[in-house]
């Protein structure tokens, strides 16, 4: 459904009714690939759209170049509702809270009885009836340096560094709502800066953060990529603790759209 290569509000739909409208790139049937539910038949609903840009992202067209439909929120709602295998709806992206109509889709999911997960890189605080917020916080080699910028110019280099942990944003959700801490690991040399995280927020939150709520999960978009990294992973998740989750979409259906 991809239609336009800028996630513009300008151009968000007008009908006249006070109806909201989302940008989405994609909203499809499939299984929950990672974390703490995965292996669940659930709806997602991908918006267009983020305030990072990992230079990994595995959702190039919603960030680097996001591309998007406008549906309006009842219309959203008619498509999931379709798919009457599945109670649980993953809303994610790019980052679907910085639109303030995804906490209204949430709401609205969630009174008909869906169970809601929200995949988010833990940098907004919302208001919403989530039942898993699942937390992706961004370690420092998330940052699009200028040898792995996808588009080579290094210009969200320092915008991203600054962006990707919010301490008062992830107290918020880490204190609200049911969580997993999800993190992306590219190499071993990231544990030290993830431990540093997980350690900030215990120390500064009242809420209990269990080992088995830190999950690790290798970079990679492919099942190729993965496989050369999920070993070392999985032992650096046994080493400190953690948990291992293994990234059952792309396992199954490598980089395959809609999956």
């Amino acid at each position: 459904m991809p239609v336009s290569s800028e996630v513009d509000t300008t151009e968000r739909p007008q009908d006249g009714s006070g109806t909201e409208s989302l940008p989405i790139n994609e909203l499809f049937y499939s299984m929950q690939g990672e974390g703490k539910l995965a292996g669940i038949p659930s709806v997602f609903v991908r918006t267009s759209g983020c305030n990072l840009r990992c230079w990994f992202c595995d959702s190039y067209h919603t960030s680097w170049e996001p591309t998007h439909a406008w549906m309006s929120t009842e219309e959203i709602i008619e498509e999931v509702s379709t798919h009457t295998k599945a109670d649980h709806v993953v809303i994610t992206g790019g980052e679907p809270l910085i639109h303030d109509e995804t906490t209204n889709l949430i709401d609205t999911l969630a009174s008909r009885g869906y169970h809601i997960t929200v995949e988010t890189n833990g940098t907004i605080c919302p208001d919403a009836a989530i039942d898993l917020a699942s937390i992706s916080p961004k370690l420092s080699s998330s940052t699009p340096t200028a040898s792995k910028d996808p588009k080579g110019d290094g210009e969200w280099s320092e915008e991203h560094e600054e962006r990707r942990i919010d301490m008062t944003a992830l107290m918020h959700l880490v204190e609200n709502y049911p969580f997993q801490l999800k993190f992306v690991v590219t190499s071993s040399a990231d544990i030290k800066e993830l431990n540093d995280i997980i350690e900030r927020i215990r120390q500064q939150t009242s809420a209990r953060v269990r080992n088995k709520d830190v999950l690790l999960m290798p970079e990679g978009q492919t099942e190729a990529e993965i496989a050369q990294k999920r070993a070392q992973v999985a032992d650096l998740a046994m080493e400190h603790g953690y948990r291992y989750t293994p990234r059952l979409h792309v396992n199954l259906w490598n980089d395959e759209a809609g999956r």
